[in-house]
């Protein structure tokens, strides 16, 4: 009827150190990332909005993908901040299937999503003559649409599919977030079709985005290396290193997390992969696509009074 969140329980020195010394502290700490990420996100699509230099392609998707990072950090961490205070980390069957199906669909999107921003910026650069015709408003809100609506089925029936086996095992959850691996580990039935699903998604949401941003960016780089003023490829650039830092840091951690070995301590390295996935570079993302972006610093000084 309910699991058990462990959080870093199983870490005893960690554990002493958090809980016995700096409880206050890492309760602080963590509240104050996600205030600032809350903050970082909501400036960018308040800017995004407002601004009319801002009305472009790219910062169309970049406010949407500062929503989606508002809703992906919303899904974990207040649970982890409640949890941390309060010491009763119980939660029902339905809350953590709830919990699961939302990372799932948000941390999708956020692959798809971050495709589109790719094919955004290769069309921009080695098309730009028909930049405003292909990337038009009308075809913009369709690519964002299909990220969400090509994601949230998915991972909805996927969830459903891993609650519908049967938990006979210890209710104690060993992560932070009801995860995939964790859950999949506490099942007493066959999980082949389920692990093999979760395969199949990790395939066409992961690895398939990872690899078309990879080709927009091998093509990308070929184009302004051609290009013969040094000053447009130092522009062409700066718009592009943004979008390759936050792709770096989403899909190096996941993959990592993904291929790296397992062993009989790996859920404890998993929790902390985890952590800088789904918390840690979400609260670098605000900071990388304003401090590297001349037009966005501008637009945030003249809503600065």
């Amino acid at each position: 009827m309910e699991f058990l969140l462990l959080d870093f329980a199983d870490v005893p020195h960690l554990q002493w150190f958090l809980f016995g010394l700096s409880l206050m502290f890492l309760f602080v700490m963590f509240l104050f990332i996600y205030v600032v990420t809350l903050m970082g996100n909501g400036i960018i699509i308040l800017i995004t909005r407002t601004d009319q230099t801002l009305q472009t392609a790219m910062y169309f998707f970049l406010s949407n993908f500062s929503f989606l990072e508002i809703c992906y950090m919303s899904v974990t961490l207040p649970r982890m901040l409640i949890n941390l205070w309060t010491q009763k980390r119980h939660i029902s069957l339905s809350a953590c299937a709830t919990q699961m199906s939302c990372v799932l669909v948000f941390g999708n999107i956020e692959c798809l999503l971050l495709t589109v921003m790719a094919y955004d910026r290769y069309v921009a650069i080695c098309n730009p003559l028909n930049y405003p015709l292909v990337m038009n408003h009308k075809v913009c809100v369709q690519l964002v649409a299909a990220c969400w609506i090509t994601g949230v089925p998915v991972e909805i029936g996927q969830t459903c599919q891993i609650f519908s086996l049967p938990f006979c095992r210890s209710n104690q959850i060993n992560h932070y977030f009801c995860d995939i691996p964790p859950i999949l580990k506490l099942a007493c039935g066959d999980t082949f079709l389920s692990e093999m699903m979760v395969f199949t998604v990790a395939v066409l949401f992961v690895m398939i985005p990872f690899l078309l941003i990879l080709g927009s960016c091998i093509k990308i780089t070929s184009t302004l290396l051609k290009l013969p003023l040094a000053t447009g490829r130092a522009k062409a650039f700066s718009t592009c290193s943004s979008h390759v830092m936050v792709v770096t840091l989403f899909f190096g951690s996941g993959i990592i997390t993904c291929l790296r070995p397992k062993s009989k301590n790996s859920s404890r390295t998993d929790k902390f992969f985890s952590l800088f996935y789904t918390i840690v570079t979400l609260t670098f993302n605000p900071l990388i696509y304003t401090l590297r972006n001349k037009e966005v610093l501008m637009a945030l000084r003249k809503l600065l009074p």
